[in-house]
Formats: structure tokens, sequence, C-alpha cells
């Protein structure tokens, strides 16, 4: 993961309220994570245990701390909103979870326990966000998730998106129907069918309330009671007429508008949340596009202070009301004071992101955009040799807004070029200044798409011709071509969508809410791609079904969508072929309609015929969707594909696939690419995310793991430095949240049949072993740093690397590191040696009973040259490096004898022997500078500060340094020379 550690949509929150700092979050897309300290930080609690990130709700049990429930699936239906998977439990708050249930009820909007029985459990189901489902409906557990009943039902079309408990008296409960359905075109939100219900018994039967509740179309609503007045409810509702704020005084017998402020019921599909104070019943907040808090029972509204916008939850401590935990499209945020003061967002690496486009700089960077937040440029290395002070945040803002795409230019990545909700613009990073160049000029929120001249998409496509560094193509209906860095557009294609006229009528938003934010916009362009050999083929998507290609630049187009591929489905992502001219890669989405079987399709004829390539019972399951396919630039038919709820590969061009899931959590991938040996993604909930160096995959073979052993080819190794704390060991990140570079060295990849002993011999070009590492011995810890510096402390790393010895696959990275200087203290021998120089090495692996050996070719940092670093600079540091760690070594084994002979003398009393402590003891005053600090340094601590001088950079090694050298030799070897040694 390399960030950002920027947060993104939280749907649900919860707290503990016998552990005042304890709360949970459940994400859009990144799954559960969990704070014991009040949000300073935060941790993925639900990674390999749930098979889905997307959250509707998370309740702690009363009773028992250690009993969550997490019902999953967001009850935020926008355009991008992931189905959920059932209901989870964790028994041991939070640690591990289990499946319970529910696997086919959809999304979730509420779980609530019984106060005093953690076996008895609601659970809220809205149903499939994309069609009609039976499932729909209000369940109950008596048994603590073992078996469920559904108490509440109303229609195939209308679900159960909240219930809460009476406080003081759980037999009687409410629960909010709603008709929801997300289509591509629309967001259907209400129903004469619906609204509020109450149960007397404990859920066994129901009631709907209608006295003084709307009566006509009603629409997504919420509840809240306080247990400060228990007769007291609150509903905020979506109706037509009637939206609004109503309160009941008498436990829902009567109900009363008592506030039709607008702005608490903004997009209600989405937002819809109200909570009420626990100890003050006329105090209650409400969440929508802003944040709002009445004192006086919902008759009035101010501002509350949030740090984001788009509101989704609260969660208020019942027994310290002013701690709270409040959550938004940027994420958690928790307050002990309320609401005076909040902890920061900017410590939860789940943003949702678009997509991911790269440069081809070094270190490259990632360039996406993040919902509800702006675009981002983030480096998959850090680009600084030195330190930083924080970490964390690499990133920078890039053109556009939070739908994006962004990408640099091809050769000048000062120059980015950015899109915001169908608007194009180019962005120059020194000056900061952002150049508008707009297609067609039209205000696009809000308009039927009959009115719009160009139907942009709120996700607009937009590449860059791989061809020509200043083509660039954006498409609407239609493929518009710039060729001049978007100064001016060229319309080079008819409408290629399907465009069914009844689509284009109204704004979305039906029957109540118009929602017109451009997502919905149907009938547009997806995809453009340029192949990437030929300028004069372009491949097309629309987000309504049809595929086109010209092989004319643009004067002739053909219609290529799959026979028997049912148009309503959105093309998603196109990859030409980078080995064949003919060949292309199509994934299509068809989720939005209710069909969540994986669309994935290859070309080898410029789509005269197509073959899928998810066929449900080859390796990727039929309710995964497809949403990005790509072909490796080196390894023809190896693919890789994302999917709603994780990774794949195919070694057979898409005959067969396996999970390349590893450590990514289960998430939406966006999009992905393949730069310079890594596959790099975007999540829809946890940032980006990089598998480093895809060699691996491209030397796989059946035959491999037949073998004792085998030694991968390692890749081009870069000669890089970066501060310890960018990677490394697991214990030595500070945080959770931090992004999980690789440490810098080579990365050598072996196979083992069984686990046994392993050793791994490094090599110069006259085969000299230059390092030599084994599976044995304590390998590396880290520590706490024995001098604390000035800034936040970072662990220090201390012992041998010990290579990886498991059966299967193992990485070992060498850091390109020479043996350091000797130590006395074994745990520090050997360590901090100088860097090898550029050039051509051989591993060695010897395991097994067999010896398997490869070449290893370590580069200079391209960007070192513009230094003044090339590799005769390089050389001499390493000779003059290599002098002092000597001298250093020769050092510090004379203090250790001194030290050895005193150690052996101490019981020695005779006169000879207290002469010859006497000298050796004057012989340590020159070595050794004393422990208290500021002490004036000796010979040993005046060698060891020679050795950093030219250790931390790559330089050319200064005058006073050769000169410090020969003097230091000097001193050393005059010393030496003393009778008494």
């Amino acid at each position: 993961m390399v960030g950002p550690a920027r947060g993104g949509r939280v749907t649900t929150v919860a707290g503990v309220p016998q552990e005042p700092t304890t709360f949970f979050m459940g994400t859009t897309g990144g799954g559960i994570w969990k704070t014991t300290d009040a949000g300073q930080s935060w941790l993925p609690v639900s990674d390999g245990q749930l098979p889905v990130g997307s959250m509707g709700d998370i309740r702690v049990a009363e009773s028992d701390a250690r009993i969550v429930y997490a019902g999953t699936g967001s009850d935020g239906l926008r355009s991008n909103v992931s189905i959920g998977k059932g209901v989870f439990k964790s028994t041991d708050a939070g640690k591990t979870w289990g499946f319970v249930g529910l696997g086919n009820v959809g999304n979730i909007g509420a779980v609530r326990i019984h106060p005093a029985n953690p076996n008895v459990v609601f659970v809220a189901a809205i149903g499939n966000p994309f069609a009609p489902s039976n499932a729909r409906g209000l369940y109950r557990t008596l048994d603590g998730g073992a078996s469920w009943t559904r108490v509440l039902a109303v229609s195939d079309s209308t679900g159960a998106v909240d219930v809460e408990f009476m406080p003081g008296n759980p037999q009687v409960l409410y629960a909010s129907m709603w008709r929801a359905e997300r289509k591509p075109w629309t967001i259907i939100s209400g129903a004469r069918e619906g609204g509020i219900y109450k149960s007397i018994d404990g859920g066994n039967t129901w009631a709907p309330l209608t006295n003084g509740l709307p009566r006509g179309l009603v629409g997504k609503s919420n509840i809240a009671v306080t247990a400060a007045n228990p007769q007291r409810v609150y509903v905020l509702m979506e109706a037509k007429p009637g939206n609004g704020l109503y309160r009941s005084d008498d436990a829902g017998a009567s109900f009363t508008q008592v506030s039709s402020f607008a702005q608490l019921i903004t997009r209600p599909f989405y937002y819809t949340n109200i909570t009420a104070h626990p100890t003050n019943a006329d105090e209650l907040y409400i969440g929508a596009e802003g944040y709002w808090k009445s004192v006086d029972g919902g008759k009035t509204f101010t501002s509350a202070r949030v740090p984001h916008g788009d509101h989704h939850d609260l969660w208020i401590n019942p027994l310290h009301p002013e701690i709270m935990i409040q959550s938004n499209d940027g994420g958690a945020n928790v307050t002990l004071d309320a609401m005076r003061t909040w902890s920061t967002q900017y410590n939860q690496p789940t943003a949702e992101l678009y997509q991911v486009y790269t440069d081809h700089a070094f270190p490259y960077r990632l360039y996406g955009a993040q919902q509800d937040n702006s675009t981002l440029i983030v480096p998959s290395l850090p680009e600084t040799q030195g330190g930083v002070d924080d970490p964390i945040q690499l990133w920078r803002q890039g053109p556009g807004c939070e739908t994006g795409p962004l990408f640099p230019h091809p050769v000048n990545r000062d120059t980015v070029y950015g899109s915001c909700k169908g608007q194009f613009s180019r962005l120059n990073l020194h000056t900061g200044q952002e150049k508008q160049y707009w297609v067609g000029g039209q205000s696009l929120y809000g308009n039927p798409g009959k009115d719009l001249i160009f139907r942009f998409q709120r996700v607009s496509p937009m590449e860059v011709s791989p061809n020509d560094k200043r083509t660039l193509y954006y498409g609407s209906q239609y493929v518009h071509r710039s060729r001049d860095e978007g100064a001016s557009w060229d319309k080079i294609s008819p409408d290629l969508t399907w465009n069914p006229p009844e689509r284009q009528q109204t704004p979305s938003g039906e029957p109540i809410t118009i929602d017109g934010t451009g997502e919905e916009n149907f009938s547009t362009l997806y995809a453009i791609r340029e192949s990437l050999t030929d300028a004069k083929v372009i491949w097309t998507g629309a987000n309504d079904g049809p595929f086109h290609v010209t092989r004319t630049g643009g004067l002739q187009w053909s219609n290529i969508t799959p026979k028997g591929l049912e148009l309503g489905g959105r093309v998603n992502n196109i990859e030409p072929s980078p080995h064949r001219p003919g060949s292309a890669y199509y994934s299509v989405l068809r989720y939005q309609l209710g069909d969540f079987k994986p669309y994935a399709y290859r070309t080898d004829d410029f789509g005269a015929t197509w073959t899928l390539l998810t066929t449900g019972d080859n390796g990727i399951p039929a309710d995964h969707p497809v949403r990005v396919v790509r072909e490796d630039p080196v390894r023809e038919g190896l693919l890789y594909a994302g999917t709603e709820f994780g990774m794949f590969v195919s070694f057979d061009n898409g005959g067969r696939w396996q999970p390349l899931q590893l450590n990514l959590p289960a998430t939406p991938i966006t999009d992905a690419k393949v730069e310079q040996g890594d596959l790099v993604l975007s999540t829809q909930g946890r940032g980006f995310w990089i598998l480093d160096n895809l060699s691996v995959l491209r030397q796989a073979a059946d035959d491999i793991v037949a073998k004792p052993a085998h030694l991968y080819a390692p890749r081009v190794a870069t000669r890089t430095r970066y501060p310890a704390q960018f990677g490394g060991l697991e214990g030595n990140r500070s945080n959770p949240s931090d992004p999980t570079y690789p440490p810098p060295g080579a990365m050598i990849d072996y196979v083992l049949k069984t686990s046994g002993p392993v050793e791994l011999a490094i090599r110069d070009e006259r085969g000299a072993v230059l390092r030599r590492f084994t599976s044995s011995g304590a390998g590396e810890r880290a520590v706490e740093p024995a001098q604390p510096g000035m800034r936040a402390p970072t662990m220090e790393i201390e012992g041998t690397p010990r290579l990886p010895n498991a059966a299967g696959h193992n990485r070992f990275i060498w850091n390109l590191e020479l043996a350091g200087p000797w130590a006395a203290d074994s745990s520090r021998r050997g360590r901090n040696g100088p860097m090898v120089n550029p050039g051509r090495y051989t591993v060695a692996l010897t395991a097994g009973g067999i010896t398997e050996t490869r070449p290893l070719d370590v580069r200079l940092d391209p960007r070192l040259p513009a230094d003044g670093v090339t590799p005769r600079v390089l050389a001499e540091q390493l000779a003059h490096n290599l002098s002092v760690r000597d001298l250093v070594s020769e050092v510090n084994r004379l203090v250790a004898s001194v030290q050895e002979d005193l150690k052996a003398l101490s019981a020695d009393s005779s006169a000879a022997g207290l002469a010859k402590r006497r000298e050796l003891e004057a012989l340590r005053t020159q070595l050794v500078t004393p422990s208290v600090r500021y002490s004036k340094p000796e010979l040993q601590a005046h060698i060891q500060y020679l050795y950093s001088l030219s250790m931390q950079a790559d330089q050319l090694v200064s005058r006073d340094a050769k000169e410090r050298y020969r003097e230091l030799r000097s001193a050393m070897d005059r010393l030496k020379k003393k009778p008494i040694l």
C-alpha cells in the first residue's frame, strides 16, 4: 500500500461505552477498522476474514463489549456501491470474524443488538441494490446468528433500512422500510409502500405508523430514539409531499412535522442519518451534505463543525455523551469534547479511487482521483533520499477533481492533464496554474440527457496517444480528439452509444428526488484506447453497451459488440494487446442491471469474433464482476484481472484464472496498470497498491514446483537510498497507515519444495563472494535507538538478515550493501556496509542438495547523473569507504582487545600487572570517548565519524575526507606501535 493516508467514505461507526477511546468504523470498500486511542491510529481488523469491503452497519453489544456484529453492503446507494455478502460476528472485540448468515440479503442498513442479550439481533436488509429481491426485509436471530427469521417484509422492491429499540423496553422496536433500486441511468428512491413500522412484542408482529407521517410517496427514512425520553421518536423522511423531520412524543402513536428545512434532505438515498442525544431529548444531529444540530427538539438547526462534508453516521457514548465518533466521505473522526475538536482523518488509507495512471520516471508516480476529495499524485517509492517529518503524506494534489481521470504528459511530467465531471484541464505543476479547456463548455449538472450537447459521464474517459505525445482523446457520446494538448477538440466519430431515447428524457432521480450529478448520465463513452503501435486503430466502449473500433483514425467506425451480449452493460475498461495489433480485451460491468456475472472478452481479429474469458467456472467466480483486464507487456498471454472482490491472474490468455490476492484486502479493483515491472492498482476503499516485481510471474512454469529448489532470475535492481522507516521490517513501521514500500535493494525470489537449510551467495564479476546469507541465525530485529534524536524516534535494525526457508515461494531482499565494519556487539557486526557499485553480479542459491545460479544486474539510480554522480564517482567513493570501513573494524578490534586485556588483569595485583593495567588504561583513554555526553572524542569516535561522512549519500568524496583518512590512518599506526601491544 502506497497511500494516500487520507480517509475515504465511512458508512458506519460504533463505539464501546465502557472503553471511551475504543471505536470501530466500517468503510465503503475498505472493510472494518478499529482504534483504541480515540482515532490517533487505526488498525484494519477484517482483512483476510471478510470477502467484501463494503460495510453497512457495525454494532457492539452493550452487555458484552467482546461481541461485535457487522452487516455488509453500504446503505448509500451511489452508482459505485458494492453489494454486501451477509453478516459477520466477532466474539473477541474485532480480532477475528466469522460469517453468521444472511449472505443473500444484499446491502444492510442497520444492525441492532438486544441491550441485555447479545444473541438477539435485528438486521435491516435493504436488498440487492440493483434489482428486485425476495430477500428484502427485517431479520431477527435469537441464537447469535445460527439461524435467522424474516420478521417484516413488504415486497421484493422494498427492504428495511433502519431498526431501533425503545430505550428501556427492548420489546418495542421501530423499523424503516424503503423502496430503493440503483440503475445505471437513475436512482429509484421511494414508493407508496414502505415507511415506519412498530412492534410491541419483540419483533414478532409489526404495524405501520401513519398518524402524522406522510401517506403519499415515501422514500428513505431514518429513526432516532433517546434514553432521555423513551417516548420520543424522531423520523427523518424523504417524502412527496412531506420531506422533512417528524417527531413523536407518544412512542409513535402520533407524529408532527417539526422541520421542513431543505438541507436535512439532500440526496436522501446517499445520506438521511439522524442521531438523538442520549441524555437530552431535545438535542439531535442530522447528517446530509452538511451536518446539522438542533437543541430544541428539531424545530431549528445550526451547522455543526465537522472535518469533512457528506455525512453518514454518528455514535454518541451513552455513558460519556461528550465523546462521539462521526463519519463522512473523508473518513471517521472522534471528538472527546462534544465536537469542539476532532481527531485527524489523515491516518486512514481508505481512499476510493476511480482509476490509476503512471508516468515513466524513476521512481514513477501514480495518478488518480479520490472520491469526494481531490486528485492525487503519489510516488511509487519515496522520492527523497533524506528523511521527512511525515512519511505518510508524500502525495500532492493534481488537476481536475474527485472524479478524474488525470495523467501526465508522456515526456514532461510537470504537465498533467485532468478532468472534472466531464471537463478537461491542464495543470503546470511548477506554476500551479490549471488551464480549463472544457469540451463544449456546457454546465452538466441537473440536465437530462436530451438537453446535453455532449453527454459526458461524471468519470469521462480521457487518454493520451501512445504514438503522438500531443494527441489526446476525450469521450462524450462521441470521440473527441485534440492535437494541441486540449486547446481545441475535433469530433472524430458518430454517436457510438446505444442511446435508447427513454433514458434521456428526464434528470436522474425518481419518483421523489432529482439527483443529477453526472454519474447517472447514460449512453456515454466510458473507455477509449488507441493501439500501442498504430495510431489509426482506436477502440471504444460505452456505458450502455456497444463496442466500436476504427482502423482509419476515425474516418470509419465498426460496431464490434459481441453477439449474445445484451446491451445496457458498461464497458469499464479496454486493453489493446501490447503484443498483437488486432487483439484487445474488454471488461464489461452489468451488476447495475442485477447481473453479477464476470464479463471479460478477447478479440484477436479487430472485433470480428470474441472469446469470453470468464465462464464462471474457469477460476474467476460467477459472482465476481470484472472491472479491468491488463496483458503483461513482457510475457504474452499473462493477464491480470481486477474484480469487484479482488485480483486474479491467468497464464494462458484467459483460459483459466487463479487468485492473485496475497495480502491485498478484499476491495473493488477499479483499475490496473503495469509499470516498470510492477502491477499498480487503484481500489475503491483502500487507496493505491503495488505488486512489486512481476518477474516471478513472467518466469512462472509448471515444472518449477517439482524441483527441490528453484531460483528465479532477479530483475534489474536499481541502486537507491531511502530512510529506514519507509521499508524493511514490519515492526519498523510506526503506524498501520504508513505506506508499505519494499526495502531498497535487489529482490531475490526462490521456491523450495520443502523447508530446509538455504544459503545464498552474492559474487562479483570475478567470482569473489561479496556476501553470504543463510537461513540459520537470529535474523534481524527492530530495537529502540540507543540515543534519542531531536525528531520522532524510528526503530533501529540489528542483526544479520536471515533467509526465509518456508516450503513454497520465498523472497529475500539484499540491500546491495557489502559487510559493514566489525563490532564487538555481535548484533551490530557487519551492518551498515558500503553499497556496491552498479554492475553485473551473480546470485547462487544452495538448497535441497542443488545449487542454482542467476545473473543480477545493478543499475545506477537514473536521477544521479544530473547531480554529477557517475559510475566513476561511485567507484572512487566505494574504494574510499572500504578503506575507512576497514579502519573502523581495526580500531573496534583494538578497543575490544584492550578491554579484554583489562578484564583479564582486573584480579592481578602484582607490580607488573598494575603497571601493565596503567599502560592499557592510558591507551584506552586515547582510544575511547568517555560515556558522558559531549565529552572530548577520542580516536575510535573520530574514525567512526569519518565513516559516516561519505556513507549517507552517493557523492564525490571530498578532499578533506581523504586527508582526514590519512591522518587517522597514521594515528592508528602510531598507537599500534606502542610496546604494550
